[in-house]
C-alpha cells in the first residue's frame, strides 16, 4: 500500500494508506455511523458522487458478498481506519480492497476518521479529495458539486420483476437509485412490481393501471429534479403513493413543500425516528443529506414522524391525497427492520383501507 492523502475542502489534510483503485477520487465528503452493512454502503445508489467515511473503526472483515448488494456502487471515494486484508466468512467471495478496485473507487485506510467525522460536524459536510501528493491547487476540490445524481442512478428501461407466490397487487416503482431491498419487499407480499426510469412521464405510469406507485431512493438534490417534481403533481391523488427518502422530499416539493440541505446529514442503521401519532422511537437506517422543512407543510400535509435528535421532518401523510412517505428506509438492509411495517400499510391503502390497517 502506498502513501495517499485525504485533503479537505477547509484545508485540513490527512495521511493513510492507498487501498482501491488508482488515481484520484473527488466528491462531496460524508460519514456514515453503521457498524455492519458496509456492503449495502458501498452499493446504494444514493451515495452518487460523494465520498464515504466509515466510522466504525475496521471495516472489510467479513469480505465481499456479491448476493448483499443493493445496487450500483457510485461513490467516488472511500475513507476507512483499518481495512481487513483477510476476511473470515463462509459466504465470502472475495475482499473487498478487490471490489474498489474492479469498480475504479479510490480509497485510504489509516486515517483517523473520529477526527475527521468531527471535523465534518462541527464544520458540516464538505467536499474532498482522495490523492497520491498534497495538490498545491486545489481549486478543483473547493468547485466541485453532485449533480445530475439521479440519471446516473436510475436504470436505462423498465422492467417487471413478478410477485413471489400468488400476485395480489401491481405496483409501478419510480427509481431515482432504488434499493433492491425495496422492490425484495414488495414481491414478497405478493406484488409484481414494474420498475420505471426515473424520467418516466406520468401518462405512461396511469397507463401501466397499477394498485399502488413507489417512490425510491435516490442520490443528489431533490430540488434539482424539476421534471420528476412535475410528473409527480400529476400522479399524486390519481392511485395510492407511498415514498421513501428521495422519493418523500420529491413529493414534498411536488405538494407545494421546501426542502433544505443539513448541516452533515443522516447516515448510518442508528437513527432515532419518533412516531406522533403513538410516541413510540424507532431506529432507522438512513442515508440523506437534504430534509424537508416541517413549517413548509403544515398546510399541505400531515407530519407523521420526526428525527429524535434533531427535530427534523422524517414522515408526511396526505390523507385526501392517498399518499404517504417517509425520510428513513424502511427497507433497511443491512438494518434495522423496526419500520418494515410500512410496506404493509403500503398494501392496506392499495386494498382501499385507510391505509393504518
Amino acid at each position: 500500500m502506498g502513501k495517499a492523502y485525504l485533503v479537505l475542502n477547509n484545508g485540513a489534510v490527512f495521511e493513510g494508506r492507498r487501498i482501491g483503485a488508482d488515481g484520484d477520487g473527488l466528491g462531496e465528503l460524508v460519514f456514515t455511523t453503521g457498524m455492519e452493512g458496509y456492503l449495502e454502503t458501498l452499493t446504494d445508489p444514493s451515495y452518487a458522487g460523494q465520498i464515504i467515511l466509515q466510522t466504525f473503526p475496521l471495516i472489510g472483515n467479513y469480505g465481499v458478498i456479491e448476493s448483499d448488494f443493493e445496487g450500483q456502487c457510485l461513490a467516488r471515494g472511500y475513507v476507512v481506519r483499518e481495512l481487513c486484508e483477510q476476511p473470515s466468512n463462509f459466504r465470502c467471495q472475495y475482499e473487498l480492497d478487490r471490489f474498489l478496485k474492479d469498480r475504479g473507487v479510490p480509497g485510504i485506510c489509516g486515517v483517523d476518521t473520529r477526527a475527521v467525522a468531527k471535523m465534518i460536524r462541527t464544520q458540516g459536510v464538505m467536499n474532498a479529495k482522495i490523492c497520491s501528493a498534497v495538490p498545491a491547487d486545489r481549486s478543483d476540490i473547493a468547485a466541485y458539486a453532485v449533480k445530475n445524481a439521479v440519471a446516473a442512478a436510475s436504470c436505462r428501461a423498465a422492467s417487471v420483476i413478478p410477485a413471489q407466490g400468488q400476485e395480489r397487487f401491481s405496483v409501478a416503482l419510480l427509481d431515482y437509485g432504488a434499493k433492491g431491498n425495496i422492490v425484495r419487499n414488495l414481491t414478497k407480499r405478493g406484488c409484481r412490481v414494474t420498475v420505471l426510469p426515473y424520467d418516466t412521464p406520468a401518462e405512461d405510469v396511469l397507463a401501466l393501471h397499477p394498485d399502488g406507485l413507489m417512490l425510491s431512493n435516490g442520490p443528489g438534490d431533490p430540488a434539482e429534479n424539476v421534471y420528476c417534481v412535475e410528473q409527480l403533481k400529476k400522479l399524486l391523488g390519481a392511485l395510492p403513493i407511498f415514498g421513501i427518502c428521495l422519493g418523500h422530499q420529491l413529493t414534498a416539493l411536488a405538494a407545494g413543500g421546501e426542502t433544505v440541505k443539513l448541516k452533515y446529514g443522516h447516515r448510518g442503521a442508528n437513527q432515532p425516528v419518533r412516531c406522533l401519532a403513538t410516541g413510540r422511537c424507532y431506529i432507522t437506517s438512513q442515508n440523506h443529506g437534504y430534509a424537508v422543512r416541517s413549517e413548509s407543510m403544515e398546510a399541505l400535509a400531515e407530519l407523521s414522524y420526526v428525527n429524535a435528535n434533531d427535530g427534523s421532518c422524517e414522515g408526511l401523510d396526505y390523507p385526501d391525497l392517498n399518499c404517504f412517505t417517509v425520510q428513513f428506509h424502511p427497507e433497511a438492509s443491512g438494518g434495522p427492520h423496526d419500520t418494515e411495517f410500512l410496506f404493509d400499510r403500503f398494501l392496506a391503502m392499495m386494498m382501499g383501507g385507510n391505509g393504518h390497517a
